[in-house]
């Protein structure tokens, strides 16, 4: 099997899912790229990762590749969807700032972006394709593929976003079987059946706890969620590529270690163990064993000398401290804060105070926040109203 790992982010992995290696195959092979959101190249080996660790050696491993933004996951997956660079896609950020309302965001021009209402939305303002480019699912897809993305709200859809169908690309995410989710397929949907697999993905229950600041975050990793979408890539998907013996690209995006390393509860208002405590440890095997779910799956159903497999991540991940002496933000006393720690949104909040303008949340109908307030989503200057 030609094996390729690849532990990096962005513009590389978009370019090596379709690079030739000689020889060149008779046949086009299969690509799987399963993204761990948030894993840090170097927590991946024997015990940490083992499958991720196994499949290192078998393949090439790039163990000094950078993300091309550092920490925002939508950023890194527009330049994985379609090698191109930020200045192409014109995603810089979870969160953009569009210049008009948009509707699924309740008319706020600055919408967090991981969602498929407003993903819709953005296509459906910026002449069908807001990315100004088109992606590795919709290229293969044209090229006669199979081609399907599982994984996290937000990245998933952003693969094959103009594609709302559920036709061509098969596309199940943590809004698959709600009104905001894009519909599967009737083949899809007795697939799910078959398998005795819900048609609504389950929510991320105890992991999606954030904890504030007199209660923890979570100590679980996203098993139960990202257990149901393994058995969809697992027990639905690849039975049915297997079955149209065609060439396929299959994309499986792990919330994990991301989301629970940002939850973590193990450090509660300290620095250690930080992102190395028990919870995300557990997340990033939650992510491996995943990926072991699909590398069994293709040996199954005998894909596995046919298929390449590119692992990367999106981003690694850091633990930091939010003290600061200087900031304004921090100097005020905030509910959801400790005393002398940066609350969320603080950057705005400190800009706008050293550039002496009016601050505005347009989470809040553009309300002008107080000083001592601080908004989730701010906007700077009263010129940033939009009708």
């Amino acid at each position: 099997m030609r094996v390729q790992i690849v532990v990096t982010a962005g513009f590389l992995v978009a370019t090596s899912a379709f690079a030739q290696v000689a020889p060149i195959p008779s046949a086009p092979h299969n690509v799987v790229v399963f993204v761990a959101d948030g894993l840090r190249a170097r927590m991946v080996n024997d015990a940490t990762a083992p499958n991720m660790a196994a499949l290192a050696r078998q393949g090439v491993s790039l163990v000094n590749s950078h993300s091309l933004f550092p920490t925002l996951t939508m950023a890194n997956a527009s330049a994985m969807a379609t090698g191109h660079y930020l200045g192409d896609t014109g995603v810089f950020s979870n969160t953009l700032y569009v210049a008009y309302p948009v509707p699924s965001a309740t008319n706020n021009p600055t919408p967090f972006i991981e969602n498929d209402a407003i993903l819709g939305d953005l296509d459906a303002r910026f002449g069908g394709n807001f990315l100004g480019e088109d992606t590795i699912i919709k290229l293969a897809r044209d090229r006669g593929y199979s081609t399907a993305v599982i994984g996290k709200l937000g990245p998933t859809l952003l693969f094959d976003h103009t594609e709302r169908t559920g036709l061509q690309t098969i596309i199940i995410d943590d809004s698959t079987g709600t009104a905001q989710g894009i519909p599967v397929s009737p083949e899809m949907a007795e697939r799910l059946k078959a398998a005795g697999l819900p048609a609504v993905t389950p929510p991320r229950g105890a992991n999606g706890v954030a904890g504030n600041v007199t209660t923890p975050g979570t100590k679980i990793a996203n098993v139960v969620q990202q257990d149901y979408l393994a058995a969809v890539a697992t027990r639905a998907v690849l039975p049915l590529f297997a079955a149209r013996n065609k060439p396929f690209l299959l994309v499986f995006w792990s919330r994990d270690p991301d989301g629970t390393q940002h939850n973590e509860g193990d450090s509660f208002l300290t620095l250690a163990p930080g992102i190395n405590g028990p919870a995300s440890l557990a997340a990033i095997r939650n992510a491996d064993d995943d990926l072991g779910r699909i590398r069994a799956a293709l040996a199954e159903f005998g894909l596995t000398e046919s298929t390449d497999i590119i692992v990367t991540a999106d981003h690694g991940f850091a633990t930091i401290s939010k003290e600061s002496a200087t900031s304004p933000a921090a100097q005020a006393r905030h509910p959801d804060s400790p005393a002398g720690h940066l609350p969320r949104g603080f950057l705005s909040f400190d800009l706008a105070k050293g550039l002496g303008m009016p601050l505005m949340d347009p989470d809040d109908k553009f309300a002008m926040v107080p000083d001592g307030a601080h908004p989730r989503n701010g906007l700077i200057g009263q010129g940033n109203r939009v009708k």
